[in-house]
Order: structure tokens, then C-alpha cells, then sequence
């Protein structure tokens, strides 16, 4: 009998009553067709620095396995939305002694990711292609992150999609719980209505303390960040501590 799998990527769902419904998430799918260098990447890569997506949906999984999936326990920091690498792979390099997870449902970049490692010889990082809020839900228990990173999220600018914006009060609340006290959320945004946005809702959770700071200077300027700042978007970082 095949087991049923915890649902790790949004989509159709179902109301009370049956009917399917649409889940809201906080990404757009983009293009997942993989060039001959990024599709030569995955095949090396994929099956070491890639986390089996069903694997960890089985109801019996339980929490990440950090033993068998990077080899070894150690504290967890965790990306949301890790791109092509850029800053998952330099921060990881900066704290070996760390197991280092890059959430991203962009296949091509997760690939280019797979090349970044592959060249600096990075290996305490590993990849899932999951949705983030299901992964901190199901996969994170309470008080287990060292720390967050959240970089340029998707702004939703128009009013009627706020509704999908990362930053939000049940995530927020779910990451005060999954982060362990003194552990940092860090993040930064180049767009201004976003940055009140960040404001408003964090100071609404009485277990983080934080707020605007000075560029992290540890967080590397990604080709992302340099066409925000060419385009005139000031970049605005945060830091936020578990009381």
C-alpha cells in the first residue's frame, strides 16, 4: 500500500466541504527548463545536495533528518528563497561548523546553485524544493533554527495580492516559535512600501525584538541587488532576535 504524502507543494486543495480551492502561496513558478551546463550540473549534484522532496513528505519522516540528508547534526540556518546561491553559498563558506538549507522552487537555479558549490567547494549546504512555510511547519521543530535569512522577497505590489507576501502574521509567529532564543531573522528588501510593510508586522510579534539596521555586511551584493540599486531602489536590511 503506498503511503500518503504530507502536501510539500502548494496547489489545488480542498475547502471543509469538498470543493477544491487554490492555495495562496508567497512565489510565482517561473521557467524550470535547465541548460546543457546547469542540466550536466544536476546530474552530478541532484542526488547528494538535493533533498528528496517526497522523501521528507512522508507522514513517518517526521522532522529533517540533518544526519542522513547532510551527513551529520549540526546547528541549522536556513535561506528562504535562495536564487542562484549567491549569498547561500558565501554565508554557508563563512560558517562551516553549520548545516545550511536553501529553500528555492526555481529549478535553474538550484541548478546554478549545484555550479556554485561545485566551484567553490562549499559542502555544508543543501537544497529543497519545497514551499517555506510547510517546510518550517513540518520540518522544523520549535526553537531548531540558528537562523533565518530572507533576502528580497517577492513585494506583491498591488493590494490585492498582500495576501501572498512572505512577511505576514502567522509566518511571523511561526518563525519566533522555530527560531531558538538569541537566533537572528535576517533580511532585506529594495522596495520601500515593503520595508513599512517588514515594520509594521514584525512589531507586531512580542517574541522578536529588532528593526532596521545597517547593511548586514556579511550578505554579499548579488547581481539582483546591484540592478535595484542601478534602478534607484534604496536597500533596506533587518535584523530580528528571538527574546
Amino acid at each position: 500500500m503506498t503511503r500518503p504524502v504530507r502536501r510539500v507543494r502548494p496547489g489545488t486543495a480542498l475547502t471543509a466541504d469538498g470543493r477544491p480551492r487554490q492555495e495562496v502561496t508567497s512565489y510565482a513558478r517561473r521557467g524550470g527548463r535547465l541548460s546543457p551546463r546547469q542540466r550536466e550540473a544536476w546530474d552530478r549534484h541532484a542526488a547528494t545536495w538535493l533533498i528528496d522532496a517526497e522523501a521528507v513528505g512522508d507522514p513517518a519522516a517526521g522532522l529533517l533528518d540533518q544526519a542522513r540528508w547532510f551527513g551529520r547534526e549540526a546547528p541549522l540556518m536556513v535561506e528562504i528563497g535562495s536564487g542562484s546561491g549567491e549569498a547561500l553559498v558565501t554565508l554557508a563558506a563563512a560558517r562551516p561548523d553549520h548545516n545550511v538549507l536553501g529553500l528555492e522552487v526555481w529549478r535553474p537555479g538550484v541548478a546554478r546553485t549545484f555550479r556554485r558549490l561545485e566551484r567553490t567547494g562549499v559542502r555544508n549546504v543543501r537544497l529543497l524544493m519545497v514551499d517555506a512555510v510547510w517546510c518550517l511547519e513540518s520540518l522544523v521543530g520549535p526553537a531548531g533554527l540558528a537562523e533565518l535569512w530572507t533576502f528580497f522577497p517577492d513585494p506583491w505590489h498591488k493590494k490585492r495580492h498582500h495576501k501572498r507576501r512572505l512577511v505576514a502574521p502567522d509566518f511571523t509567529a511561526l518563525v519566533a516559535d522555530r527560531l531558538a532564543v538569541g537566533a537572528a531573522w535576517r533580511l532585506a528588501t529594495d522596495w520601500a512600501d515593503y520595508a513599512e510593510h517588514v515594520d509594521e508586522v514584525l512589531a507586531g510579534e512580542p517574541r522578536l525584538e529588532g528593526g532596521r539596521t545597517a547593511r548586514w555586511s556579511e550578505r554579499p551584493v548579488t547581481k539582483f541587488e546591484r540592478r535595484a540599486i542601478a534602478e534607484g531602489r534604496p536597500i533596506v536590511d533587518f535584523c530580528y532576535r528571538r527574546r
